[in-house]
């Protein structure tokens, strides 16, 4: 009975059996045409058989294997591979569906092709997740035909997978690559020159063209009898930390992903630059109570712990509780230390509510507070309007723009650093203000 629940006749098997009732009812008229309808059908019924015969010859005809990491990139286009091999002798052609994650909402694509004896093909799909957590691919059904196309069987393929989705590796190592190569400009990072000297002495070697003049070591040029000049290093070890605000104002989405999943993202490649620029870096999340703390560090493996915290934060529904931020910060931070705070303020209000602990982080520690910028309100306040309502929602779209760069002033007046950003732009600005801040010796 298993065996017949997954036989299926083709088309072919069908349009064939059409035929050989058209030359049954044309025996009515012409006697002699009932023996050529009784051969045919006589052929059909045994090709169909032997059909059967070569799809179910095999228990395990064909069989799939899946590749995928077992740590997906948010937001970014990740790559599935799909390898379908035939384990038979004879030529198969087949019909492919896969178990999608329900997030892709995908039940229309099917692979197809055709299979010679123990031959695979491979087929590949980009899966891109918009949201941290756990993904779940199903079964493969696969339908193979054999040579004659009259019958077909169905295989269900157990391939049930859970991939765990993160935040972004792969922006990670992009901006670890435009950071530390040679041509930086061209890709968005900054070149910034360093002012004054808040480097710590390396080593004395020989001058080649480029070095500075300032740093040549006239002492040491005399006694080897040619241009000497010192090389200094970054101050390093000094305590980074990134404070991701998990409250209900970071939940608005940009391009599917939540202005906390674009801060988590940042914070990941920020705190890859920082360590891997010899600072020690740390993690604080809040909402209306303090979430995870990582105090700053620069061990091997303080970048995976960030990663696998990060990994799990959500955001709630509440407002975020900054005397409680400014407590956890002043027992965590011991030393003056440089805070990126991923937050958005959507009133003056709620920036004016934070404001006093704002002030307090900013005398002690070098704070940098990051929100965003409205992209599609950009959109809509800078479209030509050509209705009365398109001119109602430019102009409150203006308003609303307008507020957010009044709060990036208020916060300056107040001696707080600010970055008003896109949400795309966000890794870049961030690393940027990094190297800034390093150039000119504030951290």
């Amino acid at each position: 009975m298993k065996i017949l629940r997954n036989i299926y006749l083709t088309k072919w098997f069908f349009a064939l059996f059409v035929q050989v009732i058209i030359l049954y009812v044309i025996a009515f008229s012409l006697p002699w045409i009932e023996f050529i309808a009784n051969v045919v059908l006589a052929s059909l019924i045994g090709i169909t058989m032997i059909d059967i015969l070569l799809v179910f010859s095999n228990s395990k005809p064909i069989t799939v294997e899946r590749k995928a990491k077992q740590r997906l990139n948010l937001g970014d286009a990740n790559t599935i591979e799909l390898k379908v091999i035939n384990e038979t002798g004879q030529p198969l052609n087949f019909t492919l569906i896969e178990g999608y994650p329900v997030e892709m909402q995908d039940r229309s694509t099917v692979l197809s092709g055709t299979l010679s004896s123990h031959s695979w093909k491979e087929f590949s799909y980009l899966f891109t997740p918009k949201k941290r957590g756990e993904y779940h691919f199903g079964n493969v059904f696969v339908v193979i035909r054999s040579m004659f196309f009259l019958a077909s069987r169905r295989i269900d393929i157990p391939m049930e997978e859970l991939i765990r989705v993160y935040p972004s590796v792969l922006q990670l190592k992009k901006y670890e690559l435009l950071v530390f190569q040679q041509q930086k400009i061209n890709n968005g990072i900054k070149r910034i020159r360093r002012l004054g000297n808040n480097s710590e002495f390396e080593q004395i070697k020989t001058y080649v063209q480029g070095d500075d003049l300032k740093s040549i070591n006239w002492k040491a040029t005399s006694r080897r009898n040619e241009l000497m000049v010192n090389q200094y290093q970054e101050e390093k070890s000094q305590s980074i930390f990134c404070i991701i605000d998990k409250s209900r104002s970071m939940q608005m989405e940009f391009d599917g992903l939540s202005m906390l999943d674009y801060a988590i993202n940042s914070s990941l490649v920020f705190t890859n630059i920082a360590l891997k620029k010899g600072d020690r870096a740390g993690l604080i999340t809040y909402s209306d109570k303090i979430g995870t703390v990582l105090p700053a560090e620069r061990s091997s493996g303080q970048m995976r712990r960030i990663q696998n915290v990060l990994y799990n934060q959500k955001s709630l529904f509440k407002e975020g509780n900054y005397e409680l931020l400014f407590q956890s910060v002043r027992r965590v931070a011991k030393t003056r230390s440089l805070l990126m705070l991923f937050t958005n303020f959507e009133t003056e209000f709620a920036m004016r509510r934070a404001m006093p602990y704002l002030r307090k982080l900013n005398q002690k520690h070098i704070l940098v507070v990051v929100f965003f910028q409205n992209s599609e309100l950009q959109e809509l306040a800078f479209r030509p309007s050509k209705t009365v309502q398109e001119v109602y929602q430019a102009t409150v779209a203006e308003k609303l723009i307008s507020v957010k760069a009044k709060i990036a002033r208020e916060l300056k007046q107040n001696g707080v650093q600010t970055m008003l950003t896109l949400p795309e732009d966000l890794s870049i600005n961030t690393i940027n203000k990094f190297l800034e801040l390093k150039a000119r010796g504030s951290i």
